[in-house]
């Protein structure tokens, strides 16, 4: 029987995160996860931004999520000799005179003077292939995350030193140990937690798909184009990212269910439609992928514990922001985990109690 402190389900973004953050702590880690090519955290473009969605809101708790993040990766490629992380300012182009107004008049204002070039708003300079009709606004402090290369050098670190395993996790095989004493996995594994990272297949665990999880898809486009900048991020109804030898990452749609396995013909089109609109150059799609990211009703993740089991837990719910979200969010639940500190109430999920039945509980 292998006795570890924390049993985690699942190794994208948030588990790696979490795994990572817990052993930092000297604490034993068993990974358990089933291999997915086109999970939400290989398919993402890793970008990390300081703005939130079409109505360029500053995103929530920006300054502390970034400032973790950033230390996270940075810390990553020290130890594994490869970079991940590469900090680029994010050319945000507006779409109208109407929504010029409006955004320029809100960057004027604390916090944002944080995250926006003053001696560049309403007046980029020049980009290199780029249409700017209405002009735009330079955020800083953003950039991206090579997620499929870390993850993968995650996943060897982890395979080679054995506290990962590629294991499809069965649920009805998890035992919980009288008298508190922590769960017995498949007779083999003795844990005294176990955590759910699973992304979307949550909505499919049996102690937690009373949360509020909806799947939502996203494709991306990998493109190539020699004309457009190499350090700087472009966003106008879809980011594009610079890979390096003219290659770009192209994204993302958002589809709810119920939506198509797989790529689409039509989210090629959209996304080939809004570069097309953003560049003059001439431009070729590579490849294209999809993905379903783990989205929450209130576009906030879920971290905390199971209303009726003490030692089972859930990190989950990053969406479209978890390469900025999981690292502090990580180190939040790990001081639950460790140090009996409750998770931050935005994202705990005790907002959610309400939603809760009384479901099947460990054997």
């Amino acid at each position: 029987m292998r006795h570890v402190d924390y049993l985690i389900i699942g190794y994208g973004i948030a588990g790696a995160t979490l795994a990572a953050e817990l052993r930092g702590r000297n604490r034993t880690v068993l990974v358990l996860d089933t291999p997915q090519p086109d999970s939400a955290s290989r398919v993402a473009a890793g970008l990390m931004n300081p703005v939130a969605g079409k109505r360029f809101a500053l995103a929530w708790r920006a300054d502390e999520l970034l400032t973790a993040a950033t230390q996270f990766y940075r810390a990553q490629e020290q130890r594994l000799g490869r970079p991940f992380f590469r900090a680029l300012p994010i050319a945000k182009f507006f779409n109208s005179v109407q929504e010029q107004n409006a955004l320029l008049a809100r960057s004027a204002d604390r916090p944002w003077q944080d995250f926006i070039d003053d001696d560049t708003a309403g007046e980029l300079p020049p980009l290199p292939g780029v249409r700017p009709e209405f002009g735009g606004l330079l955020v800083r402090r953003g950039g991206f995350v090579l997620v499929e290369e870390l993850l993968t050098a995650l996943t060897a670190e982890g395979l080679a030193a054995g506290w990962l395993q590629h294991e499809t996790f069965d649920w009805t095989a998890l035992v919980a140990e009288p008298a508190g004493g922590g769960f017995r996995y498949a007779d083999r594994v003795q844990a005294r937690h176990v955590i759910s990272c699973e992304g979307a297949a949550t909505i499919q665990n049996p102690y937690f798909s009373w949360l509020p999880l909806t799947p939502n898809q996203g494709e991306v486009l990998s493109v190539g184009c020699a004309g457009l900048p190499t350090d700087t991020v472009l966003n106008k109804g879809a980011y594009v990212v610079p890979l390096g030898e003219n290659r770009l990452r192209v994204g993302a749609t958002y589809r709810w269910p119920p939506f198509a396995a797989g790529i689409t013909a039509e989210a090629r089109t959209e996304l080939s439609q809004r570069l097309a609109e953003l560049t003059d150059q001439p431009f070729r799609v590579l490849d294209q992928r999809a993905g379903v990211r783990p989205a929450v009703r209130d576009r906030k993740p879920l971290l905390g514990t199971h209303p009726e089991r003490p030692g089972l837990h859930v990190f989950n719910g990053m969406g479209s922001k978890g390469v900025m979200f999981a690292p502090r969010l990580a180190q939040v639940m790990a001081d639950w985990l460790e140090n009996d500190v409750e998770p931050w109430p935005e994202v705990n999920i005790r907002r959610y109690l309400s939603l809760y039945a009384a479901g099947p509980a460990a054997k």
